[in-house]
């Protein structure tokens, strides 16, 4: 008959000898879990900055595109719900034309009423009708990029538990701020969304 304390002496032999490797095993699944859970694809802001010369009277124009105010009562879910459905409703409602075929002039920030606009119409047509739906404003700021071609482009970005997602008026794909390959320049600052803040790194 086999002597249980025999085994149980060489089960733990071998235990020990696996030991490092299950520490290592462990170790490496726990440091990507805090990674992932602290480092959200957040854009990285820096210092103020002057707002692009489209949006010097935008607070003014606007009042609701600047609000702080944290009404949102809205669940996360909820809330993605509803900026799916307006990022894709304005994409296809809103036709695309320059500041310069429809006002004669380089940059000019408005709400489209007209069924036409540029991309910074798009992203205020945005912001607008997710306010009139309930979304907290400070979560909703427009910023101003160059795109992959390295050209003057503007986006609506949406501050959710996931990080930093993106509205554009090119796609109805709604992207993280990184997945876009955009290089962000400033955006509103999202405690006073009056002011405008540089992107240290887009």
């Amino acid at each position: 008959m086999t002597n249980p304390t025999l085994v149980q002496g060489m089960l733990s032999k071998n235990l020990l000898g696996y030991l490092p490797m299950i520490c290592f095993i462990y170790s490496f699944f726990v440091s990507a879990a805090t990674l992932q859970a602290s480092e959200l694809p957040l854009i990285d802001l820096d210092r103020k900055i002057e707002a692009p010369s489209g949006a010097k009277s935008l607070c003014n124009d606007y009042s609701w595109a600047c609000a702080k105010t944290r009404s949102s009562g809205l669940s996360e879910a909820q809330e993605k719900q509803i900026v799916k459905t307006i990022n894709m409703r304005v994409n296809r409602r809103i036709r695309a034309v320059s500041d310069q075929s429809q006002y004669g002039t380089k940059e000019y920030w408005t709400l489209p009423t007209q069924g036409s606009g540029d991309c910074e119409d798009f992203a205020l047509q945005k912001k607008f009708e997710l306010v009139q739906n309930g979304l907290d404003p400070t979560k909703l700021l427009i910023a101003t990029v160059l795109d992959t071609n390295r050209s003057g482009h503007a986006v609506l970005v949406y501050r959710s538990s996931e990080g930093d997602l993106v509205l554009d008026n090119v796609t109805n794909r709604i992207k993280t701020w990184k997945e876009t390959r955009y290089l962000f320049l400033r955006i509103q600052d999202p405690l006073h969304p009056d002011r405008w803040v540089q992107v240290s790194s887009g």
